[in-house]
């Protein structure tokens, strides 16, 4: 699942791949807006992310993607 996170004052965003539910991520964010200093993913490859939770402009959580078996088109 693809995890966009804007962060003020830059005008690049942090786009990482990770392995948690759309639910796990949702929490995270929850979570860190509550209350924490700063938001901690782990992508796909096991790197961990930690953005200050005063940065943070937005997070985009994408949708699970599916792994498509043969050639078809659509």
């Amino acid at each position: 699942m693809e995890i966009t996170i804007g962060v003020r004052d830059l005008s690049r965003e942090i786009t990482l791949e990770s392995d948690q539910t759309p639910d796990e991520v949702a929490a995270a964010v929850a979570a860190a807006l509550d209350g924490k200093s700063s938001l901690e993913l782990v992508d796909s490859r096991g790197r961990r992310v930690i953005v200050p939770v005063a940065g943070i402009g937005f997070v985009e959580i994408g949708a699970e993607t599916r792994t498509r078996v043969g050639f078809g088109g659509r």
